[in-house]
């Protein structure tokens, strides 16, 4: 599966989606850094086909209003560690990968997946 990390969260969950065997990047290593704007995020993910994984609510409004970006995966965990972090991908990457099969947007909390049913594609 294929990934763009934004700014608000580190570059280290981007690495540990490499290491486990998928395509991530963060928002970081765009040309614009950590100045891209969110609707050069969106473009360069749904063009890439990668899920956005966010905090940002203005991906959450963009994605139910316009279907942009075309996946979205929210981070709702509220204020956690990086570790913390990812222990919860590691506990909750393979459901993540199938949640993606079936739906556009899904949201990680801290021990679940609530998942969109619908697809915008």
């Amino acid at each position: 599966m294929k990934f763009l990390v934004d700014a608000h969260l580190p570059v280290r969950l981007a690495n540990y989606l490499v290491v486990k065997g998928h395509d991530a990047i963060h928002v970081s290593t765009l040309p614009r850094g950590f100045e891209t704007p969110d609707a050069e995020i969106t473009a360069r993910a749904d063009s890439d086909e990668r899920v956005v994984v966010s905090k940002d609510a203005d991906f959450v409004n963009s994605h139910l209003v316009a279907g942009r970006p075309a996946r979205l995966l929210v981070i709702k965990t509220g204020n956690i560690s990086n570790a913390g972090l990812i222990a919860i991908f590691e506990a909750l990457l393979a459901e993540i990968v199938i949640a993606f099969g079936a739906a556009s947007y899904v949201e990680l909390h801290r021990t679940v997946l609530m998942v969109n049913s619908s697809r915008s594609d």
